[in-house]
């Protein structure tokens, strides 16, 4: 797992903060200076809290557990996409529906319902259908797909959130703290750290800013994600291992008993 350093974070230019007026007192201590009004971000700081952040998602996604992506601003919402596809986690980018969370089940009936219009496609019954129903059914299931389609494999509660701007996205920081679920974020200097779990102090506007800290983390999940498939195969060979062990045992015990009774039947024979 390799983490930026200060030159590279200073290239994607994620030491740039928010203009002072607008900084949250609360991020004072990532802060490292002021500079033309604006102030700048401690990359020490950055790496430091990337590193720290990137290790525990590391061993949620060896555990198999979820985490799902939010940021539905403009300049994150394709490098979001990108990346949590590449190692299969779920991830909203439009709007975020309010109560993903904190009322998850009538989520999933709104995931279900779009799997029954895929059934419906496939089995012919939508062939049966009259025009205008044909044309609800096709808009209801788009604006699903839209909204929904990329969490319809997230069958429970996610066991972490990555955010992107945590000002925009404080809907869902909300619902999480509220069930508990930890809250792994890029935080710029107009932002509230204390809501959430995983401070990365960066700047949450620049694509170059947010692609450079997304690399480090799905790079981190990914190499969970291999450290848990080769375990399993690991426990697989070894529970074979253990399987085959009483058979040779038998044919060990066996083999004794025949040749202690091989004597015996010498013996017989000679009288």
């Amino acid at each position: 797992m390799s983490t930026p350093n200060f030159d590279q974070l200073l290239e994607a230019g994620c030491h740039f903060g928010h203009l002072k007026r607008k900084w949250n007192p609360a991020m004072a201590p990532y802060i490292f200076m002021e500079r033309n009004g604006i102030h700048i971000i401690d990359l020490y700081k950055t790496a430091a809290k990337l590193d720290e952040a990137a290790a525990a998602l590391k061993n949620i996604a060896k555990g198999g557990k979820k985490i799902l992506f939010v940021a539905t601003k403009k300049q994150a919402k394709q490098v979001v996409a990108d990346k949590a596809q590449t190692v299969g986690m779920p991830y909203v980018i439009e709007r975020w529906p309010g109560g993903m969370l904190t009322n998850f089940p009538t989520i999933r009936k709104a995931v279900k319902k779009m799997a029954t219009i895929d059934k419906m496609t496939k089995d012919g019954t939508f062939d049966n259908l009259s025009k205008r129903e044909k044309l609800q059914i096709s808009r209801q299931r788009a604006k699903l797909e839209k909204t929904l389609g990329s969490i319809a494999d997230l069958n429970r509660l996610p066991s972490a959130l990555f955010v992107v701007d945590v000002l925009k996205e404080h809907i869902a920081v909300a619902e999480a703290n509220r069930l508990g679920i930890p809250v792994f974020a890029i935080v710029d200097t107009n932002s509230d750290p204390n809501s959430v779990d995983f401070v990365i102090p960066a700047n949450d506007d620049a694509s170059k800013s947010i692609e450079i800290i997304l690399d480090t983390v799905c790079g981190a999940i990914a190499e969970g994600l291999e450290e848990r498939k080769a375990e399993k195969v690991d426990t697989e060979a070894a529970g074979e291992g253990e399987a085959a062990a009483p058979k040779r045992e038998r044919r060990r015990v066996s083999r004794k008993a025949d040749a202690a009774e091989a004597p015996a039947q010498e013996a017989e024979a000679a009288e």
